[in-house]
């Protein structure tokens, strides 16, 4: 994995600098906490490697969480805003409430962060930096993380509802939905292989393991078993077939195979315009860790316009 982390970051440091402005607080930053919080990586993948080596699943949660905040209003942290009597945020919008998991480790690093350097380091940052820790620490590439995030005030649950692609989704749908967030059909794809790692729940592949023809018959069979027709909505069952708790390239060897388990996942090999690229990251993945760590830079860069009220929370879950 040596050559492959050196050649991401040799790749990545020219991305950071295309994608270092737009934060509501000022433009991302390699050193934004050099001086003002030093200790911060180290804290969060501390906290990181303790939640990974507890659940190795944990590393794909965080990983989904920070997706979903970035597309919805940018990477703010408002997917970690509790509801209140008074507020409705994002966590039980469709997309987040029965398959964003992982707040607990979230709000714990947090806490380990203010201890260190109180009112400094925003949730969105300690977020982008723990989606990073997740993928490296099960295997995957590293990469620079730009900092200097705020944290959002407020949240949208009509936005996640509608922002965020679901596992039905068409290769088309895919390719317009992150289009909307300037993201490429080539950081699409790579985005995606975020799907080698985690678990998802019966209710979310029922369709694709019923009703898909483009489908291997022997892995719908497999994924029967434990998925009936009906009922069962929670069970689970690994998204790579292979290797669910580590980054590597499976997960386009699995789609192949016609042994996707999102029908969204076969999308992106089903006689499409990405079939060539999952053939060169199945058979390249030192490719993939590269395209996948340039895409996390970018969509890390998603922040709400300068205009936006932001401020560093002091607790995650709930504005100052």
């Amino acid at each position: 994995m040596g050559s492959v982390v050196r050649c991401v970051l040799v790749a990545v440091a020219a991305v950071a600098v295309l994608f270092a402005g737009g934060a509501a607080g000022g433009p991302l930053s390699t050193k934004f906490y050099d001086s003002r919080c030093p200790n911060v990586q180290s804290i969060v993948r501390a906290g990181m490697a303790q939640a990974v080596a507890a659940e190795p699943r944990m590393g794909a949660s965080i990983l989904r969480m920070f997706f979903h905040d970035c597309f919805v209003n940018g990477c703010d942290a408002s997917i970690l805003l509790d509801d209140t009597a008074n507020f409705t945020g994002e966590k039980n919008a469709g997309p987040n409430a029965n398959s964003v998991r992982g707040y607990e480790v979230i709000d714990a690093i947090k806490t380990q962060v203010e201890a260190s350097c109180n009112a400094t380091v925003s949730c969105a940052d300690i977020l982008a930096l723990a989606a990073r820790d997740a993928v490296n620490l099960l295997g995957g590439p590293t990469w620079t993380v730009q900092l200097g995030r705020r944290d959002a005030l407020t949240a949208s649950q009509s936005a996640a509802n509608s922002n965020l692609p679901g596992p039905g989704s068409s290769l088309a749908t895919l390719i317009t939905m992150f289009a909307n967030k300037g993201l490429s059909p080539r950081d699409m794809t790579a985005l995606s292989g975020a799907h080698t790692l985690g678990q998802a729940r019966c209710v979310t592949f029922r369709g694709r393991i019923y009703n898909d023809s483009n489908i291997d018959s022997a892995f719908a069979a497999l994924r029967q078993q434990t998925c009936p027709q009906s009922g069962g909505d929670a069970t689970l069952a690994p998204i790579d077939v292979q290797t669910p708790d580590k980054f590597d390239n499976a997960y386009y060897l699995d789609l192949m195979q016609k042994q996707g388990l999102f029908h969204s996942d076969q999308e992106l090999f089903n006689g499409g315009s990405q079939d060539v690229l999952v053939r060169k990251y199945g058979g390249n993945p030192a490719m993939f860790a590269a395209d996948f760590a340039k895409a996390m830079v970018k969509m890390g860069a998603l922040v709400p316009p300068a205009s936006t009220p932001t401020e560093v929370r002091l607790s995650c879950g709930k504005i100052n």
